[in-house]
C-alpha cells in the first residue's frame, strides 16, 4: 500500500528527543560498561533508518536486532559496527543473514550443529554468543542447572566453542532481591562454561542488562547493557527522559445528539443529556485498542475529551460538549507525553504501544 499524503492517523516522532535520551542513557552506564542499542520492531516503531544515524552521531558501536529485515535496515543505514541477534534463529535465517555479519545467539545443541554444518570447516571468524537461561526467561537460553543440561553445554562447546565471543542471558525481573540472585547465578554459570572449555572470561563479552536493569540501581555481572525502551523516553521522566512519539488523528465530524441517543456498536453507550460529539479518524486498525472502551480520552484544543462507546475499526467518538470551539479538521492527540494515562487506558506497556502505533501508522519526523 502506498503512503497516504493525507493520513487519517499518524505518529509524530521527535528525533531531537531520541538523541537527548540516548545521551542521558550513555551517561548512566557504570564505568567501563559497554552499550548495545536495541532496534527491535523497527526501533520500537520509530524507524531504524532514522534512528541509526543518531546512534552513529554518538559513536554507538553495537546494535541488537531480532529479524533479518532489521539487520538489513541497520546496515543500509550506514552502521558497520557489531550487530547481535537477540533471539534464537532458524538455519535459514542465519544463512540468509551472513552478508550482514550478524553475531548469532546459540542456546541449543541443535542450533550449534546447524551452525557448524552451515559453516563447515570455516569461517573460524564467525562470532557466536552462547545464551544461558540462568534461572531466567526459559525462552531460548540453555539451562545448565541439571546434569543433562551441563552435558548439552559441553557438546555445544565442542561444536562451536572456538566461535564463541560472548555469553548472554536475560534477567526475568529487575526487583532488587531476585535481580541479585539472577546476577549471581549467571556469574556462576559463566564460570562453569569457562572451566569446561578453553574460553577465557577476560576475552568474552558477558552481557545481561536491559533498560530496567540499568535503571534498577543494582550492580550486576554484565559487561554490556542492551537497552531499547529508554531511548524513547518510556521511563524515568524525573531524570530528563521524554517520550519521543505522539499519536494523532483528525476530527472528521462534529454533531449534536439528543438525550437517549446511543453511541457505537451494540448501543453500548446511551446519552443521559444532549451532547456534542466528535468523530475522530482512528480506531483499532491503527492501534487504538478496543480494550480502551469506557476508560479513554483524547486531547483536543488542549482539553481532554472522553471517548464514548465501543472502539470501531477506523473511528472513535469523543464527547466535546465542554469544548465548544472544536471543529472538523482539528487534531486529536491520542498520546502525547502522559505515559500514565496511556498505560491506564490501553492496559499495557509503552513499548507495546509504540511498536504497534509506529508500524501501523505513517510516521512524521520533527
Amino acid at each position: 500500500m502506498s503512503a497516504d499524503p493525507i493520513p487519517s492517523s499518524w505518529c509524530e516522532i521527535n528525533l531531537d528527543r531520541v538523541s537527548k535520551n540516548l545521551e542521558l542513557t550513555l551517561g548512566l552506564l557504570p564505568k567501563g560498561a559497554a552499550f548495545c542499542a536495541v532496534m527491535k520492531a523497527d526501533a520500537y516503531g520509530h524507524g531504524i533508518s532514522r534512528v541509526v544515524p543518531l546512534l552513529l552521531e554518538q559513536k554507538v558501536t553495537c546494535v541488537g536486532i531480532t529479524s533479518n529485515a532489521e539487520a538489513r535496515s541497520v546496515r543500509d543505514s550506514g552502521f558497520s559496527g557489531t550487530l547481535i541477534r537477540l533471539r534464537a534463529a532458524t538455519s535459514q535465517e542465519i544463512e540468509a543473514a551472513l552478508p550482514d555479519r550478524i553475531e548469532e545467539q546459540v542456546g541449543s545443541l541443535w542450533a550449534a550443529k546447524q551452525l557448524r554444518s552451515l559453516l563447515g570447516s570455516g569461517p573460524d571468524h564467525f562470532r557466536v554468543h552462547l545464551a544461558l537461561n540462568a534461572g531466567g526467561m526459559s525462552r531460548d537460553g540453555l539451562d545448565i542447572s541439571t546434569t543433562a543440561g551441563k552435558q548439552i553445554g559441553r557438546e555445544i562447546l565442542d561444536e562451536i566453542g572456538r566461535n564463541i565471543v560472548g555469553i548472554s542471558t536475560h534477567f526475568p525481573t529487575n526487583e532488587p532481591a531476585p535481580l541479585k540472585h539472577s546476577s549471581d547465578l549467571f556469574k556462576q554459570e559463566v564460570a562453569w562454561v569457562c572451566d569446561n572449555s578453553d574460553l577465557k572470561r577476560s576475552e568474552l563479552l558477558v552481557h545481561a542488562g536491559s533498560t530496567l536493569t540499568l535503571l534498577s540501581g543494582e550492580r550486576v555481572e554484565t559487561d554490556m547493557y542492551r537497552c531499547g525502551a529508554i531511548l524513547y523516553g518510556i521511563l524515568n521522566s524525573e531524570l530528563g527522559f521524554r517520550p519521543t512519539m505522539e499519536l494523532k488523528a483528525n476530527v472528521v465530524h462534529v454533531g449534536v445528539y439528543p438525550k437517549g441517543a446511543t453511541v457505537g456498536y451494540d448501543r453500548d453507550c446511551r446519552l443521559d443529556t444532549d451532547r456534542r460529539l466528535a468523530c475522530i479518524s482512528i480506531g483499532y486498525a491503527a492501534g487504538y485498542s478496543r480494550i480502551a472502551k469506557g476508560r479513554s480520552a483524547v486531547l483536543i484544543c488542549d482539553k481532554l475529551a472522553p471517548v464514548l462507546g465501543k472502539i470501531s475499526m477506523n473511528s472513535i467518538v469523543a464527547d466535546v460538549t465542554e469544548i465548544p470551539n472544536v471543529q472538523i479538521g482539528d487534531v486529536a492527540t491520542v498520546f502525547g507525553t502522559d505515559t500514565a494515562q496511556a498505560i491506564g487506558q490501553f492496559g499495557t506497556i509503552l513499548p507495546d504501544l509504540f511498536s504497534d502505533w509506529g508500524i501501523r501508522n505513517p510516521r512524521i519526523y520533527r
